[in-house]
């Protein structure tokens, strides 16, 4: 969702661009935090700050199961506890080393995170098929206006000038800019996925020059 209601679900990457055995940021209203999925293909959330050195987690590399901090290679699993400490090869991490972690959901080629135990499960985009992620420069009232549509609950937006085709799925970020998730309606070929991307490159542009003359605030 766009909103930043406590124990809500933020879709924050796309399936595809997670392969496995991957880690990146990602963005939720609680800040940065590292995601990524083991060499099994299992999606996970954790805190971007690894407890030892607050080295960046986002910077880390994933082997088997687990995802290790880049600087000194503690190694962490998908419920937090810390796994290994290189410097320490016979010790077993004590149980209150651990790094926060979220409740993470994939479906429908989107990935989802929750700040909180969620009380339900994140909306079903049925008929959706994402086809890129890009990051505009704007708000949602600007691609709102833009789109000539408002945002659902769930964060989706139909663009009047393109319902049969385009669909986007919006996450407003604390520094002002839009990640937006494009989802393609109905024909997934070449040339709709060519088409689906243009428009919604177009509707970006307008969304910003909306922003920047302040039409949309």
């Amino acid at each position: 969702m766009h909103s930043d209601t406590t124990g809500s679900w933020t879709p924050v990457a796309l399936s595809a661009d997670l392969p496995a055995g991957t880690v990146m940021p990602a963005r939720i209203p609680a800040g940065l935090i590292a995601l990524w999925r083991s060499d099994s293909g299992r999606p996970a959330a954790s805190a971007n700050r690894c407890p030892h050195r607050g080295m960046s987690l986002s910077h880390g590399f994933v082997r088997g199961e687990a995802l290790s901090c880049i600087y000194h290679g503690w190694s962490y699993a998908q419920d937090g506890g810390c796994l290994r400490i290189p410097a320490h090869p016979g010790l077993t991490p004590p149980e209150a080393i651990r790094v926060k972690t979220y409740a993470v959901e994939e479906t429908g080629g989107v990935i989802w995170v929750a700040m909180d135990e969620p009380s339900s499960k994140p909306p079903r985009l049925e008929g959706l098929t994402p086809l890129r992620s890009m990051t505009a420069d704007a708000g949602i009232a600007a691609i709102e206006a833009a789109a000539g549509a408002k945002a659902s609950a769930e964060g989706l937006v139909e663009p009047a000038e393109s319902t049969d085709t385009l669909c986007l799925l919006l996450t407003a970020r604390e520094d002002g800019q839009t990640l937006i998730h494009v989802l393609l309606k109905g024909e997934t070929t070449p040339a709709a996925r060519i088409a689906a991307s243009r428009a919604a490159e177009k509707l970006r542009r307008a969304a910003e020059d909306l922003q920047k003359k302040g039409i949309a605030q």
